[in-house]
């Protein structure tokens, strides 16, 4: 599959820790219903044939909504559900690897702080990059702190899209504008609100007001 940067627009990380008895499957739905144009499947716990049977069955729903699915991390649990991608750190394996191991039509994002991480990344076969975290965020304790300029020089130094993470919400995605990205990934935005699509629907129109205004400057 190929990665388009208007599929980037809205891009969702999943996160069980706002279930509250509810099953992932059907907040991944709302949020699809609501807007959402990307989904990322990250699980930091589960055991791997949990993991993989929660794939699998993620990757059926987003392909009804024809919206591309990824899998954090795991790059074998991305090739056994066959995922449209993956979406890796610093950390983990390199693009150039992962490219090696999925082949060259699956989608590889990489998350990245700075414009060498950004070149390196994009060398190694990126599609995408993630940068963040832009603002202060609780869902990912190690996430560093990236300024607007840097995320600004990220997306003027690459030729693939960017997107901006890291504790965006309705509240203050519009201060992106202008930065170059083309779209946000967010997990509590979506995950941790009452109503899910309500919270899509609210965010993908104001992240789409903030794309329109960067693409004018």
């Amino acid at each position: 599959m190929k990665c388009n940067k208007e599929d980037l627009l809205l891009y969702a990380v999943t996160d069980r820790s706002w279930l509250d008895g509810d099953i992932l499957y059907h907040q991944v739905e709302q949020a699809l219903e609501g807007g959402v144009t990307f989904v990322q499947l990250r699980e930091k716990e589960l055991e791997e044939e949990q993991f993989f049977r929660e794939a699998k069955e993620l990757r059926e729903l987003c392909r009804r909504y024809r919206v591309p699915f990824v899998v954090n991390d795991h790059v074998e649990i991305a090739v056994r559900a066959d995922a449209d991608g993956i979406h890796v750190g610093q950390s983990d394996m390199e693009a150039g690897d992962v490219r090696k191991r999925l082949g060259p039509d699956k989608i590889i994002g990489v998350s990245v702080e700075n414009v060498e991480q950004a070149l390196l990344a994009q060398k190694r076969g990126a599609d995408y990059l993630g940068v963040g975290a832009v603002f202060h965020t609780d869902s990912k304790a190690d996430a560093s702190a990236v300024s607007l300029e840097t995320l600004r020089a990220v997306c003027e130094a690459v030729e693939i899209p960017v997107i901006a993470i890291g504790g965006i919400g309705e509240e203050n995605v519009m201060e992106l504008a202008g930065s170059g990205i083309c779209g946000v990934a967010v997990i509590s935005a979506i995950f941790a609100q009452p109503d899910l699509k309500t919270a899509a629907m609210k965010l993908r129109t104001r992240t789409e007001k903030m794309i329109h205004q960067t693409s004018e400057n």
